[in-house]
């Protein structure tokens, strides 16, 4: 069980390495520089050239100076000793120091973060060029150990729910451990819907020393020494980041809200086929609101779907839209629709949207219809999967026509725009397309049992 978890053997190569980097080593001028930069100390020399830079700093590994340039006034150098060479580098200062992309709070760490670097690619180059060909992410004696491990701990527990047993309370071992406990856990998880998630992976700095859960090895520097994917958790370099697969299963405590939440996410943390925002507001017009008159196009209150949205944000599938609390089923049409408009991502996702609409122009039904069909196949599973469900939906809004007013043509005209926006913010592409959205939805609920 999670008690009897060992965890891997990291790899600490390139710790070893770090410990052994030259330490920076501040030469200050001994004399009063005038016009010194109020943000650099006294390890300004002034303008100097490289030639001198050079005299100051030899034979002094880990040594360095700030210089203003000779040939640019007004741009400044750090000169640094390392493999017995001065090199030269453009500092710049925005608030933080940097030479790169990564910004220090002082000179001392920059040029401390710089030697590490420096020490470890030059002594260990070729080890890093090969550090992801045996990662330890899907290694038979790592991931096969983790589940085996999370599964016998999983059997121990079937009086409790297998979701409950995979995000339980913090002070559950499993938690403890590492991200790739938690997606081995997930791959024992039955009713775990698999739907392919890329990770968000995000620049990191990490505090104290962490090892790469992809390769094993330590993440050197000082600070964005790699990243971490928000929604998971998982830590790796950034040059590993590139190899790992696109298995992310979101841990709940990491998503703050449920709308603007990324579809596939929110469906992967909450372990749902659909965003449960879709199948509560979905299940409630269904059983009191298909006669409505003017259903998704009548507005509700603002103020009331925006009670809705931040019910649906702090409470999720167990926020109360009853009738009860919301007695105008257009609050929570309102509701629906807004959680749609507010997606990062469509629905019908920026990808597909050219090719939807390059579909709508084929003036043959059929080939059009054929058409339509292959561009669903590249929606994402879940973005697929809501779709589906909204057009069933939909379709039965149409059968009330005569109660509701509201045909195939008129949701169309209400959720094309919702359900696709044009990549690029242009209002113009909007006004040219907008025919062309309310085809597609309109196609969409008409031939729902075809083109599903």
């Amino acid at each position: 069980d999670a008690e009897e978890y060992q965890p891997p053997i990291w790899k600490s190569y390139l710790y070893q390495l770090q410990q052994e980097a030259p330490r920076p080593k501040r030469i200050i001028c001994p004399r009063e520089v005038e016009n010194r930069p109020k943000y650099y100390g006294r390890e300004f020399h002034g303008i100097i050239s490289r030639e001198q830079a050079d005299e100051i700093l030899a034979g002094v590994e880990g040594a360095y100076i700030l210089r203003e340039s000779q040939r640019q006034p007004g741009c400044y150098t750090l000169a640094l000793r390392f493999g017995n060479q001065t090199l030269n580098y453009r500092l710049f200062y925005d608030g933080k120091h940097f030479v790169g992309e990564k910004r220090f709070e002082s000179i001392h760490d920059l040029v401390t973060d710089g030697l590490i670097t420096l020490y470890i690619e030059t002594k260990a180059s070729e080890y890093i060029s090969k550090m992801t060909t045996n990662p330890i992410y899907e290694h038979i004696g790592y991931a096969t150990l983790l589940r085996e491990k999370v599964s016998r701990r999983l059997s121990r527990t079937k009086n409790e729910s297998r979701k409950a047993s995979v995000t339980s309370e913090e002070n559950t071992p499993v938690e403890k451990i590492t991200s790739l406990v938690r997606r081995a856990a997930l791959t024992q998880n039955d009713n775990h819907f698999n739907y392919e998630k890329a990770h968000n992976f995000k620049v990191h700095t990490f505090r104290g020393p962490h090892w790469c859960e992809y390769c094993a090895n330590f993440m050197w520097g000082l600070i964005a020494q790699g990243v971490r994917c928000s929604d998971c958790g998982l830590n790796v370099h950034k040059q590993c980041s590139k190899y790992v697969p696109n298995d992310c299963q979101p841990d709940l405590k990491r998503i703050k809200r449920v709308y603007c939440c990324d579809l596939t996410t929110l469906v992967k943390a909450h372990n749902t086929q659909r965003p449960m925002v879709v199948d509560s507001c979905i299940r409630e017009i269904e059983a009191r609101g298909l006669k409505s008159e003017g259903l998704y196009r009548v507005s509700g209150f603002t103020e009331h779907i925006e009670d809705v949205k931040m019910a649906f944000d702090r409470d999720g599938d167990k926020a109360d839209i009853s009738a009860s609390i919301y007695p105008d089923i257009n609050i929570i049409a309102g509701a629906l629709k807004l959680y749609f408009r507010d997606l990062p991502i469509p629905v019908i996702t920026y990808d597909t949207y050219s090719k939807f609409i390059e579909a709508a122009k084929i003036s043959n039904p059929d080939e059009r219809l054929e058409a339509i069909h292959e561009v669903l196949m590249l929606l994402p599973a879940a973005h697929y999967e809501t779709l589906r469900y909204l057009m069933i939906h939909l379709k039965k809004v149409t059968l009330h026509e005569k109660d509701n007013f509201m045909n195939a043509e008129n949701l169309g005209i209400v959720f094309g725009p919702t359900l696709m926006r044009p990549p690029e913010d242009s209002t113009l592409a909007t006004l040219n397309d907008m025919r062309y959205q309310k085809l597609i939805v309109q196609i969409l609920i008409e031939n729902e049992d075809v083109l599903f």
